[in-house]
């Protein structure tokens, strides 16, 4: 994407609808140019009147006219640069609200083969430098554009001789700005890709605390930490060297210029071709003129800024997601709910050479308790994940009640279906809150009684503030029984038709076990379930089992037939036994 597209998308979608406020901070840029002009050609007056002509009544009026000129520019540039703060703050809202609705938009695979450092160094790091480039660098642009623009006025109007060597360092500094600029652009990806690291990093850290310190890791992490951060560090530090490498060039030539100037002036002067208050005057506008020239010098490293944040975040935002929400197709109509697997095969992205799913063709009847087993890593949690359509096959169909999943409304499709996942999701809420995300019109009573039967109640009582007890990030305030318990919760529930259960019972007691599985029984009467479990208990009752490994479907039957025909199902009931 070519930088004059980044400006043009920038300007259409978030910057056109404040149009009104950016002309208003235009017109105090203008009231703030012609009080700065005002100013210095105040200086001519001033001397040739009072200082030469001791004018007693200009003695008054004069200095006068001189604080209204400073109290204007103040006013001037404290109300435009407010105006152009909120318009930066608004397009920032509105940048990071559209990259969080393509986050959660985003197919997951997408979400999952970038890591979470990065993402968040985007939402933070990029968009201020969107915001910066316009709250600063185009304020700047109107403001000492049109300072510049009066001062030079003054300057010719006192003298155009002198005004013309003056404006040389105008070109000196635009070739400046062109070259730092395309520096400063390298040198921003630079740090923009640290700052990701270093938040990959505080993810990794605070995800893996109590593994840092079981294995003793501490003065090793203690030293990659130091790493990250001083890495960032040397790229601020090279951007801001980037940024300020104009200061001395313009110092140097504004030397030479003024050194220029006065001895030429002084030449004028002793020739008398040029009066005392004209020249002061022109020195002032001159010397005043420094500033914005130095600024309109820097202001393209700003804009060279936010462009290349530009590059990186409008790519995000416009991600087209391979999963398509089907918002004009028709509703999913279950009837049995029963679920085919035609010819499916699956990869990851991240990993193209391994197939995890190999020509699956299954038939799982409706309202019936349909068990997976196998190894793991044989591919039975991904299979389950292709039925709400987290992921979608590289190849082949899969139907409900005959319709293709891929040809019907994908709302009404998830809507059928409820997971209980084995890495269990929680949110940084309450206890209520939770159970509640799954059936979000739930009155209060369908969540005290779908927490009473997922046996929730037992530890719910005990917290302090029972079900608005803040359970921390990821339920960190709960164990790991008691948050599987919630998760069963959220399917009691939603209700659906389709229930798919990934180790469900993994994280529970025993005792626990058996009233979850008394509870759970009642969840799946009558509906359709897909459950992977580990325990034997749980497959005894399943009406099918497919064994699975290494992605294809060696077997399939009840527990009695596989007994007899499958030695890869033998293999795994003698697992069993032995561990009971």
């Amino acid at each position: 994407m070519k930088n004059f597209e980044i400006l043009k998308r920038l300007y259409n979608e978030y910057t056109k609808k404040h149009l009104n406020k950016i002309f208003l901070a235009v017109f105090f840029s203008i009231l703030v140019a012609v009080s700065t002009s005002a100013t210095a050609w105040l200086l001519d007056p001033a001397i040739d009147k009072i200082f030469l002509n001791k004018d007693q009544t200009l003695l008054v009026i004069i200095p006068i006219f001189i604080i209204i000129a400073f109290a204007t520019k103040g006013i001037s540039l404290y109300i435009a640069k407010v105006l152009m703060i909120k318009v930066a703050e608004e397009v920032k809202k509105k940048i990071q609200i559209d990259m969080l609705s393509s986050f959660i938009q985003a197919d997951t695979e997408n979400i999952e083969n970038k890591h979470t450092g990065k993402y968040i160094s985007n939402l933070n790091f990029d968009v201020n430098q969107i915001t910066m480039m316009l709250s600063n660098s185009f304020l700047n642009l109107f403001k000492d554009g049109l300072t510049l623009i009066g001062l030079l006025t003054v300057m010719f109007v006192q003298n155009w001789r002198l005004s013309l060597i003056a404006i040389i360092m105008i070109p000196f500094a635009s070739i400046t700005a062109r070259r730092l600029g395309k520096r400063i652009s390298k040198v921003v990806t630079e740090a923009q890709e640290k700052s990701g690291d270093l938040n990959k990093y505080l993810i990794d850290l605070f995800k893996n605390h109590k593994i840092i310190k079981i294995f003793q890791r501490e003065d090793y992490e203690n030293v990659r930490s130091e790493k990250f951060v001083n890495e960032l560090k040397e790229k601020s530090i090279k951007i801001s060297t980037v940024f300020i490498r104009a200061t001395p060039i313009m110092e140097i030539l504004t030397g030479i210029m003024i050194a220029i100037l006065i001895f030429y002036s002084g030449k004028l002067i002793m020739n008398e071709q040029l009066s005392l208050n004209n020249f002061f005057s022109f020195l002032a506008a001159m010397m005043l003129a420094y500033q914005p020239v130095k600024s309109l010098a820097t202001i393209n490293v700003g804009v060279g800024q936010g462009l290349s944040a530009g590059k990186r975040i409008l790519p995000i935002i416009d991600t087209i997601n391979k999963i398509s929400q089907n918002s004009e197709k028709n509703n999913l109509i279950l009837d049995t709910g029963s679920i085919n697997f035609n010819n499916v095969k699956f990869n990851y992205l991240s990993n193209l050479e391994n197939k995890v799913l190999k020509n699956i063709n299954i038939n799982i009847n409706g309202g019936k308790m349909t068990a997976l087993v196998g190894q793991s890593g044989s591919g039975k949690s991904t299979l389950l994940s292709l039925i709400p359509r987290i992921y979608d096959p590289n190849s082949g169909t899969l139907e409900i009640d005959g319709q293709n999943i891929k040809e019907v409304n994908l709302f009404s499709l998830r809507k059928e279906i409820s997971i209980v996942d084995q890495n269990v999701t929680l949110f940084d809420d309450t206890v209520f809150n939770n159970i509640k995300y799954a059936k979000p019109n739930a009155t209060d009573e369908e969540v005290y009684k779908a927490a009473e039967l997922s046996m929730c109640i037992d530890f719910i009582d005990k917290l302090e503030n029972k079900y608005q007890t803040i359970i921390g990030e990821n339920g960190v305030r709960l164990s790991g029984g008691e948050k599987q318990r919630l998760s069963i919760a959220r399917a009691f529930l939603k209700d659906s038709k389709i229930i798919l259960l990934d180790e469900a019972t993994s994280s529970l007691d025993s005792e626990t076990e058996e009233k979850i599985q008394k509870a759970l029984e009642k969840l799946i009467l009558n509906k359709t379930t897909l459950v992977i479990a580990h325990r034997l208990s749980t497959i005894l009752k399943s009406d099918k089992i497919f064994v699975m490994d290494k992605g294809i479907v060696m077997d399939s039957g009840n527990h009695e037939e596989l007994l007899k025909t499958s030695e890869t199902y033998q293999n795994f009931y003698n697992k069993q036994i032995s561990k009971n």
